[in-house]
C-alpha cells in the first residue's frame, strides 16, 4: 500500500506570515496538517516540498516507507512536464456578482476538448476561513496559487486536503458546485449510482453516484485544453509562477464589472451580509470610516491593481492577459467571446455559438438571481433603478480610480442615475495582445 503525503499549508504560511501572526498559523496547523491517506497516485504535479506528520492518528511506518518517500520526492523535478503544443491553460479571474458564471460558460460549453472546472478555490477559502474566523491574505494567496497550478496539471491531491470531509480513496459527495462543470458529469467521470448516497451538487445530466477525482483526473489528461473559473484570487502578480511554470501555457482573463453594478447586485444576492447597506439605502446615514465601506474600497483597489499589473505586459504576463467588461459581453456577447476565443488560442465551436444565442435572450422566468441564463443587454442597465443614489455616491467616492480605469463614468444626481438615455459606459479599448 502506497502511503501518500498531501503538501500542508502550514508550510508555506510559515514561510510568509510575519512573526505577530504565529497565533493564527497556529490554528490553521491544527487543522491542516498532513493527512496521511492510502492513495491511487494520480500525476505528480512538481510540489516543491510535501512533509509527513508524525502522530497516534495515523499508521506507523518504516525505513522503506521513508526510502520510498525519499525517492519520490527526488523525482518530483524529473516530472516537467513539457507542455503539449497547442494545449492551453484558461483562468477566468473576478469577484462575485461580475457575471464570472455566466462567462465561464463560454468554456465550459465548448465541447470535448475542453476540461472545465468551477470554482475549485472555495473549498480552500472556506477551510481556512473557519479555521482562522477570517481568511488571512498571504496564506490563501500561496494556497489558491498551489491548488489552481496542481489542477492545471490534472492533480487534485492537493485540492483533496481542503475538501470537507475528507475524500475517502479520492471518492467525494461534497465538491461544491460539481454539476456546474460539464467535465466532471461526463460518462468517463460518472461512477455507479448508489443509492441513498447524498450528494448536494449532484450531476443533474446524468445519474451519477459520487465524484472519483482519479477519474476526474485521467479525463482532465485526455482534455486538449483546461479552464478554471475563480472569485477568490485577489492579486494577479500572485499567479506569475503559474506564467513561468513550462508546463504551463496559462491566459489570464479578467473579468470586471462597475462596483456600483456589483453592490447592487451583492445587495439582493447575499442580503444577510449586505444588511448594513440595505438599512442605509433604506434611510440611514452611511459612516465613510465604517468596515464595510472600507472593505469595499480594498475590493475596488485589489481589482484596479490586478488590472494595473495585467495592463502594463510585464514580461511575464506578454501575451497572457486579457481585460473584459461585463458590460461589454453582455452587449455584444458573440462579438467580445470571439475576442476571448481568438486571445485564448482555441478554436470557437459552434456549440459554444449556439449556448450564447440561446442563454443571451432569456425570457424573465428563466433569469434569476443565480441563473446563467440572461436577457444581456437588460442587465446592463438593471442596477441603476434599484440602487439609491447615495448609496453609488459612496461607491464612486471609494472607487474612484476604479471606475475611471474601466471606463465608468459618475453620476451626479438621481436623475443622470436613472435616465437611460445617459450610457454609463465609456467607449473604451483594452489592449492585451
Amino acid at each position: 500500500m502506497r502511503i501518500k503525503y498531501t503538501l500542508s499549508i502550514v508550510f508555506f504560511v510559515a514561510l510568509v506570515i510575519i512573526e505577530k501572526e504565529s497565533n493564527i498559523i497556529s490554528r490553521v496547523s491544527d487543522k491542516l496538517t498532513l493527512k496521511q491517506t492510502p492513495q491511487t497516485p494520480l500525476q505528480p504535479s512538481g510540489i516543491s516540498q510535501t512533509l509527513p506528520k508524525h502522530n497516534g492518528s495515523f499508521p506507523s511506518f518504516g525505513k522503506m516507507d521513508f526510502m520510498l518517500m525519499k525517492r519520490r520526492l527526488e523525482k518530483y523535478s524529473e516530472h516537467q512536464e513539457v507542455t503539449t503544443k497547442g494545449r492551453k491553460h484558461i483562468l477566468l479571474l473576478a469577484t462575485t456578482r461580475t457575471g464570472s458564471s455566466f462567462v465561464g460558460e463560454f468554456f465550459n460549453q465548448q465541447g470535448d476538448n475542453m476540461f472545465y472546472l468551477f470554482e475549485p478555490l472555495w473549498h480552500v477559502e472556506k477551510m481556512l476561513t473557519l479555521e482562522t474566523g477570517g481568511t488571512n491574505a498571504t496564506a490563501a494567496a500561496k494556497a489558491y496559487r498551489d491548488v489552481l497550478q496542481q489542477l492545471f496539471l490534472c492533480d487534485f491531491t492537493l485540492l483533496e486536503s481542503f475538501i470537507e470531509p475528507l475524500p475517502v480513496d479520492h471518492i467525494t459527495t461534497a465538491l461544491f458546485r460539481r454539476e456546474s462543470s460539464s467535465s466532471l458529469c461526463e460518462d468517463s467521470v460518472c461512477s455507479p449510482f448508489i443509492k441513498g448516497v447524498f450528494e448536494r451538487y449532484h450531476c443533474r445530466t446524468r445519474r451519477c453516484g459520487p465524484l472519483n477525482l482519479t477519474m476526474a483526473s485521467e479525463s482532465c489528461l485526455q482534455k486538449e485544453h483546461r479552464a478554471i473559473k475563480s472569485v477568490r484570487v485577489r492579486q494577479l502578480e500572485t499567479l506569475r509562477p503559474l506564467a513561468e511554470d513550462p508546463r504551463l501555457d496559462v491566459k489570464f482573463i479578467q473579468l470586471v464589472r462597475d462596483p456600483r453594478a456589483v453592490l447592487a447586485s451583492r445587495m439582493v444576492a447575499f442580503a444577510a451580509k449586505y444588511k448594513n447597506w440595505k438599512e442605509w439605502a433604506m434611510g440611514g446615514d452611511v459612516p465613510i470610516d465604517d468596515d464595510e465601506v472600507r472593505k469595499l474600497k480594498g475590493n475596488c483597489d485589489n481589482i484596479r491593481m490586478s488590472a494595473q499589473v495585467g495592463l502594463r505586459q510585464p514580461p511575464w504576463l506578454r501575451r497572457r492577459y486579457m481585460l473584459v467588461r461585463y458590460e461589454d459581453i453582455a452587449r455584444f456577447p458573440m462579438r467580445k467571446a470571439t475576442e476571448m476565443y481568438k486571445f485564448t488560442g482555441i478554436p470557437f465551436t459552434p456549440q459554444v455559438k449556439s449556448w450564447i444565442l440561446k442563454n443571451t435572450q432569456a425570457s424573465k422566468e428563466t433569469s434569476g438571481v443565480y441563473s446563467t441564463q440572461k436577457n444581456s443587454s437588460e442587465q446592463v442597465e438593471k442596477w441603476r433603478f434599484s440602487l439609491p443614489f447615495k448609496i453609488a455616491q459612496v461607491v464612486q467616492r471609494a472607487c474612484g480610480p476604479t471606475l475611471k480605469l474601466f471606463g465608468y463614468k459618475s453620476v451626479s444626481s438621481e436623475e443622470m442615475l436613472t435616465d437611460k438615455s445617459v450610457s454609463l459606459i465609456e467607449d473604451k479599448v483594452f489592449n492585451f495582445l
